[in-house]
């Protein structure tokens, strides 16, 4: 029994520095959203911030409106992207490890 104790400690004892590894390679991690056909594009981190917002100048007419909507697309096409990528890492951070069914990691 202490030797079965022993080995979840070192498996938790991994996870946990493996998390600590993931969020450090997240917070490096660029990722480009775009929307517009690559009109508008969004340079954002692993943490969600927003690096650079590049906007072609063909937009930069009239219609404001569908402007701030591919701003909003590019944004979220990022978002999903990081979301994605946290998704995998978290696999592999936690691979071999029982977890509850709709746990997430805080990162």
């Amino acid at each position: 029994m202490k030797n079965a104790l022993a080995g979840i400690m070192q498996q938790a004892q991994k996870m946990q520095d493996n998390f600590k590894k993931a969020q450090e390679e997240l917070a490096t991690i660029e990722i480009l959203g775009e929307s517009g056909g690559g009109l508008i594009t969004v340079l954002m981190t692993g943490k969600r911030e927003v690096r650079k917002v590049s906007i072609d100048p063909s937009l930069l007419g009239d219609d404001r409106d569908m402007l701030e909507d591919l701003v909003a697309a590019a944004i979220n096409d990022a978002v999903h992207k990081v979301n994605k990528m946290k998704k995998e890492k978290m696999s592999d951070v936690t691979a071999g490890m029982p977890l509850p069914p709709g746990f997430q990691m805080p990162f």
